[in-house]
């Protein structure tokens, strides 16, 4: 009996093109959304197929986890140990940008991993910042060389969580360059600016409705929507579980709440730091001084936001996704005025490159909000833009 068509056929790296198949739609729909169905489907096998590589949807998540950091950790080995700064730079820059569609799982989906996995990722990520600060801190000696190794590698790994599409070889040389400009960034460059800096406040949740949606960011963000339960909810405020649905006929209509609220957030401090700039530059400034003072004060609400969007329904999610267009608009006609050589996708890839420094800056300090931690972030947002 002759071996079918599908045998013959067989690729020899079909783990490797599920696991980069599973990448992608964790990164874009998150983990408790994607279905191992929907994986195969996207690889052209069974899900019965699949379950002979993997034999659950965690242990699949786990090995793309796994893949993504090991790619970055043998960048670094192949890279010679005299290699530049510039050069391992270039060398993350080309595994992530490869691999950017399945890269975005890091960032917010590896809290679903099970401790054991995720100390062993984050020892992996540890020898990428060691390497990276050592380099930081021969070529620029500043301070907080470790702060500036981090920002980069976040403005690196910031086009894992965005579509922007311009020419591979372009993104590259605009991250290499945001990287080195952040790098080379005295964090106390932009000292004082956020005491001129108000961000927006929370609104006092005078309301029961506002109650619970205030109880509900914190135990979103620390364990993630698909795992919080209404009754957990409900506990917080000294509720019944049943009377959330007085206020809120799902959970996902709290989630929602939540985005809708750091948006109009985000839209008041953007609007408050543009009134009184004074030509693009300033304008500029002040965006990233607002920017990194809204994200200090709201970073559970925030997080919320950019980690769960994604799971939305379609028509729950566009007025959200239309909201993040206008706000990265602003940032682009202000950063073109500065910059004219860039295009609008050129200056849309450096601004999201400043979002993703805040992010992994923020992390990197715990997102304690003082005026040192807020005026270094601004910092090296601005050197991420390379003013």
């Amino acid at each position: 009996m002759t071996a079918g068509p599908a045998s013959a056929t067989r690729p020899h790296n079909r783990k490797q093109l599920i696991v980069e198949a599973a990448g992608q739609v964790f990164s874009e729909r998150g983990y408790h959304a994607a279905s191992m169905e929907e994986i195969a489907a996207g690889v052209g096998i069974s899900a019965a197929a699949l379950y002979r590589h993997f034999p659950n949807k965690y242990a699949l998540f786990a090995e793309c986890a796994e893949v993504m950091v090991d790619r970055l950790v043998l960048a670094l080995r192949e890279a010679p140990s005299a290699a530049s700064l510039r050069d391992v730079f270039a060398a993350v820059t080309r595994v992530t940008v490869a691999h950017r569609a399945s890269g975005g799982l890091y960032r917010w989906e590896a809290r679903y991993l099970e401790a054991a996995d995720r100390r062993r990722l984050r020892a992996k990520f540890e020898q990428v910042v060691e390497r990276v600060t050592e380099l930081v801190a021969g070529e620029f000696p500043l301070p907080e060389a470790r702060l500036r190794a981090v920002a980069a590698l976040g403005a690196i790994g910031s086009i894992t969580m965005h579509h922007t599409s311009i020419a591979q070889r372009r993104i590259e040389d605009l991250l290499l360059g945001s990287a080195l400009h952040v790098a080379s960034t005295d964090p106390s460059a932009a000292a004082g600016s956020a005491r001129l800096v108000e961000p927006p406040a929370s609104p006092v949740p005078r309301t029961r409705r506002a109650q619970i949606l205030a109880a509900a960011v914190p135990l979103f963000a620390r364990d993630g929507f698909a795992t919080v339960t209404n009754a957990q909810i409900a506990q917080a405020v000294g509720l019944a579980p049943s009377a959330i649905y007085r206020h809120y006929p799902g959970k996902v209509d709290i989630l929602v709440a939540a985005c809708l609220q750091a948006a109009g957030l985000l839209a008041q401090a953007v609007e408050q730091s543009l009134e009184h700039a004074a030509g693009p530059r300033a304008a500029v400034e002040a965006l990233a001084a607002a920017y990194v003072a809204y994200k200090f004060e709201h970073d559970a609400l925030n997080s919320v936001a950019e980690a769960e969007i994604a799971g939305l329904p379609d028509d729950l999610k566009r007025p959200l996704i239309l909201a993040q267009r206008e706000h990265i608009a602003i940032w682009e006609q202000q950063l073109r005025g500065v910059r004219p050589e860039l295009d609008a996708r050129q200056a849309r890839l450096l601004v999201h490159a400043g979002f993703g420094v805040v992010v992994e800056a923020g992390r990197a300090l715990r997102w304690e909000n003082t005026p040192g931690h807020r005026d270094a972030v601004t910092a090296l947002v601005i050197g991420a833009l390379t003013l």
